[in-house]
């Protein structure tokens, strides 16, 4: 029976863990027992642990990493997929002499814990711990090899000691300041609201109320400073997928362009806005600028204009979704006129939601007939009669003309209605305004990031808090590093109401100030968890340390991280953030960084590799399409499973995991009832990591199949033979050196596979083909190639199926219970291929006789390439003296090295 049927979902769940293999089998194989009993030795004497006499010196190191999680309290099947792959990958590295680091944390802060202590009655800081406890238990019962005593919690004070001192760093450097942003603001509980906090109708999920947009002083962090970095270093990244590069480059956005000053008439101030193409500066026909431009002031606007203006931008304050707003294309003439440096016309200025106040320069042109934007806001606010066209296309259509009911946004050659510049193309006119704006001084050449720098500040509890104090006297002043860690105190009480606890609490935020000794109050923002989880990489290197963030040499030793594992989801701010303060701390002297594919830049991982989400089979009534619970489905028929009170058929399709679509797996039940190698198996070979995963535990059979097949094999070739002594190949016989050829493909595909690919859905189909060639070879159980190919087969399957390799491994070396350990498939070398054995003895050469296939000859290996043999033994054939006979050959022709011959007659 082949595996590809075997794995066909069956009509029914199975519901124990005992599976028969087959009806020969005698005894069932109880996946449970076996893996309790490896949980017991591993616990006991894990095998990967250095024992006092092992040096690990000379074995090169490996940074093997997973994104941590938000101790939720339940793992789900995303969070098995990645650490499935990493522990995978790790304990393939291991094998393969490595000096392997897999720690594991939790990612312990944040808003969510705050919820459950308004929700539950419970403080933050004890339903954390709890949950931590309850997911490290769950990701032992998965088998996971993570080194626990690199444990940490970014909630732990040993930790966020060391996000405040690199606060502090920055802070030094100048890369951490505080300045006026808009935030979500209830205006009943008189709070700050993270935007997960308000719904889709702008309302506080608190109070009901409707969310306004206030300004509050804000914590930064300068990420600016390092744009350029983060943008050319985005080319080093060689080993990232190529979306993930694109995503962070568009996030950084880099514009080259030029930045004009529009004198503003009725005052001595001008107007500075960016452009990108300089060649439309004749086509300026308004400006806008941003809802919080300083220009937007009661003293400022003309008076008969003031009160609408501010009205308008009041109402902006109120409204939530702001991206509505934008593309509603709203906006409001100011009173205010800008002169056009060029044609000295008095241009309109406008304010409008879509022009931001910290991107550029919060001011941007209006060109309507060259950007889409600004045709669709002219349009909206009759701003003028006639637009006007300033660039032509290139080549123009037949009747000579083009039409101007839209915008013509592409590059061009420029009209009469540009002055002096008519008839250039786009990109000499861009230089020729430019040098002309330079020498008359109303223009500078200018690059322009869409990169913010990073808000931090959270008025909220569960956070690391920022150590700075305010004085009266000495203003902003940090505190000083022998005074970290700024403790969060634990004691709170919550009510879902007011501001942040920590602003009620007296007795911690008035202090002394460091400078003057006088009354002071301490910072009562805490810092956004991005800042926790954009360093922790590091503290793994190191994280016992209690004088520094990590040890130089350690962290020069282990960084950058060799392979980082997790969801694409993160490809932007957590990518983004990392590799700013990675840089940062590099530029610090921290620690160096210098592998041989990232040259000393400070990049944080080498090789990213990010996994698709797992969507989960979801049940609709075909009527109603609404999602169905599992008590309203009769599942008789798994595969085709129907509506309980109606006997219809369900409508089926695969989405994304939640609790409302009642498609939810949970890893723990799945464990329990299909086993962890099977689990594990499964996960791996559903999809390629990088694609979603649609999960259907109905067809983890077919690897329980296949386990039990590994197991059985390796009971049927137990020897006192040296299973390391193969024979020379000339002296194989032909069953041999197929079963060794293809042993030895294996060998190389599965190692390319988890070396560079990490493809592991095509490494267990080949580890299950070899499975097959083994049990479908004559060769006879007690020789060395067969045993050879056993242990080959059982070494490669162990990173992803550990336990049963474990079993296959104590059967096929006879170990006894206590010294098996000593001789764990662990602590076997990973099997190298060798290319002679992949030669094959005779390939099957494909005969064209006039260009139409006719026959295939076998030809022995040796003579491939000799045109002469092969014709003599084709002729020799039956069906070569049917094709060809005895007439001559005009013309020869070889194709493939020899595996297909066309003869011209």
């Amino acid at each position: 029976m082949s595996f590809l049927r075997l794995t066909q979902p069956l009509p029914f769940r199975t519901t124990n863990l005992s599976y028969r293999y087959a009806s020969t089998q005698k005894t069932p194989i109880d996946f449970t027992k076996i893996e309790a009993k490896w949980r017991k030795r591993w616990t006991q004497t894990p095998p990967f642990r250095q024992g006092p006499n092992e040096n690990t010196i000379d074995k090169p190191n490996y940074y093997v990493l997973s994104m941590f999680p938000y101790p939720s309290g339940m793992l789900h099947m995303g969070h098995v997929r990645v650490y499935t792959i990493s522990d995978t990958i790790q304990r393939f590295r291991r094998m393969n002499g490595y000096n392997v680091l897999h720690p594991m944390g939790w990612d312990a802060f944040g808003l969510p814990a705050e919820n459950a202590a308004i929700e539950r009655g419970i403080l933050p800081a004890e339903w954390t711990v709890k949950n931590i406890a309850i997911m490290k238990e769950q990701m032992n019962k998965l088998m996971l090899d993570f080194d626990w005593s690199k444990e940490l919690a970014t909630c732990d004070p040993s930790y966020y000691r060391w996000t405040q001192y690199i606060f502090l760093e920055l802070y030094k450097a100048g890369l951490a300041y505080q300045r006026e942003a808009v935030v979500n603001w209830d205006p009943v509980d008189q709070t700050v609201l993270a935007n997960e906090q308000v719904d889709n109708e702008g309302r506080s999920w608190r109070s009901g109320a409707l969310v306004e947009r206030k300004k509050l002083k804000q914590w930064f962090f300068k990420v600016t400073e390092f744009a350029d970095d983060l943008l050319k270093d985005i080319d080093l990244l060689k080993n990232w997928p190529e979306r993930v590069k694109q995503m962070q480059r568009h996030w950084i956005g880099k514009s080259k362009g030029v930045e004009f000053k529009f004198p503003i008439v009725s005052n001595n101030n001008h107007l500075k806005v960016f452009t990108s193409r300089p060649d439309t500066i004749y086509g300026v026909q308004y400006l806008v600028i941003s809802p919080e431009h300083p220009l937007i002031n009661k003293d400022i606007l003309p008076a008969e204009h003031a009160e609408q203006t501010l009205s308008f931008v009041q109402d902006l304050e109120k409204v939530q979704n702001m991206e509505e707003a934008e593309q509603s294309k709203k906006g409001v003439f100011t009173g205010l006129y800008a002169t056009h440096p060029l044609t000295q016309e008095n241009i309109p200025i406008y304010v409008a939601p879509y022009v931001l106040s910290d991107y550029g320069t919060g001011a941007v042109m209006g060109v309507p007939a060259h950007d889409k934007r600004d045709w669709d806001f002219c349009r909206a606010n009759n701003v003028v009669d006639k637009v006007k066209f300033v660039v032509e296309p290139s080549i123009q259509p037949v009747d000579g003309s083009y039409s101007q009911d839209e915008p013509f946004t592409s590059q061009g050659i420029l009209t009469e209605l540009s002055g002096k510049y008519k008839g250039m193309k786009s990109k000499e006119a861009m230089k020729a305004v430019l040098k002309d704006a330079m020498q008359s001084g109303f223009g500078q050449p200018a690059t322009q990031y869409r990169l913010k720098d990073w808000l931090l500040s959270r008025q909220r509890y569960w956070g690391a808090p920022i150590p700075i104090i305010h004085c009266p006297s000495c203003k902003v002043v940090p505190v000083p590093q022998e005074d970290l860690p700024v403790t969060l105190p634990l004691n709170v009480e919550f009510t879902g109401r007011g501001t942040s606890p920590l602003t009620r609490m007296e007795d911690w935020v008035n202090c002394k100030c460091p400078k003057c000794q006088g009354p002071a109050k301490r910072e009562t923002d805490t810092m956004d968890t991005f800042v926790d989880s954009s360093w922790y990489f590091m503290r793994f290197t190191d994280p016992q340390n209690i004088t520094l963030p990590f040890d130089y040499d350690k962290a020069s030793s282990r960084l950058p991280v060799d392979i980082y594992i997790g969801g694409v989801e993160h490809a932007i701010l957590h990518l983004l953030y990392s590799r700013f303060l990675s840089k940062f701390m590099l530029k610090q002297g921290a620690y160096q960084s210098t592998p041989e594919t990232i040259p000393g830049n400070g990049e944080p991982f080498n090789v990213l590799l990010t996994q698709g989400m797992v969507h989960g089979r979801t049940l609709k009534d075909p009527e109603t399409h609404r999602f169905l619970k599992p008590e309203e489905v009769d599942f008789t028929d798994m595969a085709n499973p129907k509506v309980a009170s109606t006997g219809k058929k369900t409508l089926i399709s695969y989405e994304k995991m939640s609790k409302s679509k009642y498609n939810g797996v949970n890893p723990v039940d799945v464990v329990e009832e299909q086993g962890v190698d099977a689990t594990r198996l499964h996960i791996l070979y559903k999809a390629p990591p990088s694609e979603v995963l649609e999960w259907d535990d109905t067809s983890i059979v077919g690897m329980k199949r296949w386990l039990a097949k590994v197991l059985k094999l390796a009971q049927s070739c137990t020897s006192t033979q040296d299973p390391n002594t193969i024979p020379p190949l000339d002296t194989m016989t032909e069953m041999e050196r197929d079963i060794h050829r293809t042993t030895h493909q294996t060998i190389k595909q599965v190692t390319d596979a988890m070396t560079n690919t990490y493809s592991f859905n095509t490494a267990i189909s080949d580890l299950i083909k070899l499975s097959n060639s083994i049990s479908g070879s004559n060769v006879p159980t007690h020789s060395p190639v067969y045993q050879h190919a056993i242990r080959s087969l059982i070494i490669m399957i162990s990173p992803m199926a550990p336990s049963i390799a474990e079993e296959s491994w104590e059967v096929l070396t006879q170990s006894t219970e206590s010294s098996s350990i000593n001789n764990s498939v662990f602590q076997q070398a990973w099997p190298k291929w060798d290319a002679q054995a992949l030669v094959k003895d005779t390939v099957n050469c494909v005969i064209q006789v006039n260009g139409k296939t006719r026959l295939t000859v076998p030809i022995p290996a040796a003579l491939m390439t000799n045109v002469d043999k092969i014709e003599q033994l084709a002729r020799a054939s039956p069906q070569g003296q049917k094709w060809l006979g005895d007439r001559p050959i005009r013309k020869s022709i070889m194709a493939k090295n020899g595996a297909l011959v066309n003869f011209i007659l």
